[in-house]
């Protein structure tokens, strides 16, 4: 009987400990353009003795959903404006710690031995140009309704006069890394996709930049959410983020910093 007692206390005595280690954890939602910087600076993060960052990566819309629907985050890093508001409108984030961390650029891509070439600028050759590039494949997207790199590709195309020309063209993915995907792996001959996603890709080539004018300024905002900010874990890695340290990362991989 004692040695039973000693193992259900031992097996209490173990759960507790593995809650506390769980509640030190950072439970991340972002973006799934910012993969690649985040995973560098989670890393960063635990060898400094910060603790451990838990990374689910998506389109910003997916996420928002989830955390309305109960998923698990401490922070919350969007890649627009839109889908902050929306968690923030449901009364799911924090207001007070929401900051923009990082900016971003729009392009063209097409696969690494495309030999494609052409001048993004309002006027009749763009269309023209565009469908002649594309010839019978499709132009990859991010989906365009929802999905940040999707609608900043859209409201841009929509400003230079051709979305409704190529519209029924277009190969609608995930998120923007599927997009990427597509282009890389020769199943779409282009994509629009961010700067920062083509310079992950080596499968790819950037052909052209759009303008900034031709859309919505390309942001990252980040927020704690309500579990977040009972967090000190997370508050301290939002400050992570947001340092001088973490900027240099962000650059490295090709981000701007937050406009001013």
């Amino acid at each position: 009987m004692r040695g039973l007692l000693k193992l259900v206390l031992l097996i209490g005595l173990a759960a507790g400990v593995s809650s506390v280690a769980q509640a030190q954890d950072v439970r991340l939602s972002a973006a799934s353009s910012l993969s690649n910087v985040l995973d560098e600076l989670a890393k960063l993060w635990k060898e400094s003795g910060g603790g451990i960052v838990v990374a689910s990566y998506g389109a910003s819309s997916g996420l928002a959903r989830q955390i309305e629907n109960g998923a698990p985050a401490d922070l919350f890093i969007s890649a627009d404006l839109a889908w902050m508001d929306y968690v923030q409108d449901k009364k799911l984030t924090d207001p007070a710690s929401r900051r923009i961390v990082a900016a971003n650029n729009l392009v063209l891509i097409g696969p690494a031995d495309s030999k494609v070439s052409l001048e993004i600028a309002p006027g009749p050759n763009l269309a023209a140009d565009l469908a002649g590039a594309l010839g019978n494949g499709r132009l990859a997207l991010a989906e365009p309704n929802s999905v940040p790199a999707g609608k900043y590709a859209k409201a841009a195309l929509t400003k230079l006069g051709i979305w409704a020309k190529v519209e029924a063209k277009v190969a609608s993915a995930e998120n923007v890394r599927g997009a990427l995907a597509l282009v890389a792996r020769g199943e779409a001959p282009l994509g629009v996709v961010y700067s920062t996603d083509a310079a992950s890709e080596p499968k790819v080539k950037i052909v052209a930049a759009f303008p900034a004018h031709t859309h919505p300024a390309i942001v990252y905002a980040v927020a704690l959410t309500n579990a977040g900010k009972d967090n000190p874990k997370a508050k301290a890695f939002l400050d992570f983020l947001m340092s001088e340290k973490a900027r240099a990362i962000f650059a490295k991989y090709g981000f701007a910093p937050p406009p001013t």
